[in-house]
Formats: C-alpha cells, structure tokens, sequence
C-alpha cells in the first residue's frame, strides 16, 4: 500500500506572547491552530489541541518573559501533548531563549542551564528549535537536533538606515556595552561603515545585576553613540554605560536591542536623560506600563515567518543572513 500525503504546516502558540503568534500566522497567510489552556487551582498547567495534528509539521511559538518558569512548563506539555497526537515534526520557537545567561560555569558548584533546558525541550519531544540571538552562540551544541540561530540585526539595522540622518550617519559610533559583545557590534560597525568603540566593565560575580564601567576604548566625543546589545533585563549595564558616554563628549546615544526583558526598574531607569532613543524588537512582550515615549518597539513576526517558511520548504535559513546564519 503506498500513501501519498503532502506536508502541512501548523502554527500554534502558548500563553506568553499570543500577539506575536498570531502576527507570524498572518505573514504565513495559516491560521492558528486552536489549543485549550488551564491553570488549576494548584499551578498545575493543562493543554490540549482541539483539532487534529496528526503528521503535521508543527511550529510551536513561545517566548520566555516573567513568569519565565510557567511558560518553560507548559512548552514541555504542548510538546508532550503534540508528541502524543501524532505530530510528524515539533519546531519549538522561542524568540527568547530562557537561562541563555546560564551557558557556562563562572564558579565552582553552579549548574549549566541553558544546557538542562536544552535536554528538557528534546525529552519532551522537540525535533527542532528556532531562536533569535542567542546570548552566546555556543547554546546552539546543546541540542543533539537542528538549531536554527535568527539574528535580528536586519530588522534593526533596516530601522536605523531609514532614521538616521545624513549628520547622525557622518558622525556615528557603533558602541559594544561590554567585551562579549564586541563581535556582534563589529558586523554593525561593518553595516553601517562606522567607527567602532568598546565600553570596559567589571561584574562583581557575588552580586547580580550589579556592574562598574570603566573606560572607554575608541573615540566617542561629539558623536552619535549606537550602543547594541542582544538583551535588557534590569538596565544597569545600558544606562551607566549611556552616562559614560555621555560624560566622555558623545552628541547622542541611541540603545538598540533585540529582547526587552525590562525587569523593574529597567523602565524607570532606561529613560534616564543619558539615553535619547531605545530600540527593541518584540520577542517578549510588554505592558504598557513599562513603554515610553522614547521607545520604539519593531516587529519580530515577519523574520520568524520568513524562516519558518524556509524550514518547512528545506530551504536555506542562512541564506536570510547573507550566509552567516
């Protein structure tokens, strides 16, 4: 008996973001595949889908903002209750990846999270994750499975070409925050054909949260500063890195990120007068209260859609990045 089946492609989210579920489904032109949710009494989660996913190629959306620890809960039963129903293939896509901080021992004793996340996902049943700037690259090597690293840099860097003007463009600086970002910020410092300058800091690794900023290294006097960063959580590292460049001459600082974790008081605290614009995407998302007048939010939706498509067609996600991918 031969079966001649064609490869259907489902999207279906959890509860942390359905916003942007619903936004990459409409760039997919799909709709989303309904899906019942309970919270018991007791904090134990339910989910169940309410139409058939048999043999389908499922993409499973889900970021990771507060409670970070709920979503990671109901992402392991989605996919426990997909693996069940038959799915052919479970892409989990989480924008954000949870514990991305947690990719290594600093000290003796600690555990190595990101990792046991990683196994957590492939137990349940992932086939696949899809990403976006992962806060170190080699998370990637703690699947056994394909790992499809996003970066979202274009969506940014399409922002920035459109709104800077031709004086900001003469006089602009890229800036990384700190020496691991010194990579990411030198492909922005290629893009935009601007000089680039490195802020130094120091971690108390006893106190978290809790940063130093050093010296500046580069010229940033009577420029225009982009300062980039993959993720804001409390904002202290942004802001004391902002009032650095501030008090070393810079005309600007504009603060471009890709996830608002914005945990208290990052709101507060990032529109200090040091900083003149923030730009994020919106892989987690946000509350009106913590939005201001200076901050500009840009859509992740259609990067996701893009390789989502190019996944479900084999094609090439590391042709969306000029091969880098």
């Amino acid at each position: 008996m031969i079966a001649k089946t064609k490869k259907r492609l489902v999207v279906a989210g959890g509860r942390s973001h359905p916003e942007l579920t619903a936004a990459v489904a409409e760039a997919l032109g799909t709709e989303i595949a309904p899906v019942e949710h309970r919270t018991f009494a007791s904090g134990e989660i339910y989910a169940r889908f309410e139409v058939s996913i048999r043999g389908v190629d499922l993409f499973l959306v889900q970021t990771f903002g507060e409670p970070v620890n709920e979503w990671l809960m109901e992402t392991l039963i989605m996919i426990d209750a997909a693996k069940r129903a038959s799915a052919k293939r479970i892409t989990v896509v989480a924008p954000y990846y949870p514990y991305s901080r947690q990719d290594k021992k600093g000290r003796g004793r600690e555990p190595i999270s990101a990792r046991l996340v990683a196994d957590l996902l492939k137990t349940a049943g992932a086939d696949r994750v899809m990403s976006v700037d992962l806060h170190a690259a080699q998370i990637q090597g703690f699947f056994d499975g394909p790992v499809d690293h996003l970066f979202a840099k274009p969506v940014l860097l399409d922002y920035f070409e459109r709104t800077l003007s031709a004086a900001d463009r003469e006089i602009l600086t890229v800036v990384s925050p700190d020496m691991g970002r010194v990579r990411v910020a030198d492909t922005w410092s290629d893009s935009l054909g601007a000089p680039l300058a490195i802020i130094h800091k120091r971690r108390d690794p006893k106190v978290a949260n809790q940063v130093s900023v050093h010296e500046i290294v580069g010229t940033v006097e009577g420029r225009t500063c982009l300062l980039v960063d993959d993720m804001i959580d409390t904002g202290g590292t942004i802001v004391k890195a902002a009032q650095a460049l501030k008090a070393a001459g810079a005309h600007r600082v504009i603060v471009a990120a890709t996830h608002a974790i914005f945990s208290d008081p990052a709101s507060d605290r990032l529109q200090d007068s040091s900083i003149d614009e923030v730009v994020i995407t919106d892989t987690i998302p946000l509350t009106e209260s913590r939005r201001w007048d200076k901050l500009t939010i840009l859509p992740i939706a259609p990067l996701l859609a893009r390789a989502i498509h190019e996944v479900f067609e084999d094609g090439s996600v590391t042709s969306m990045f000029g091969g880098d991918a």
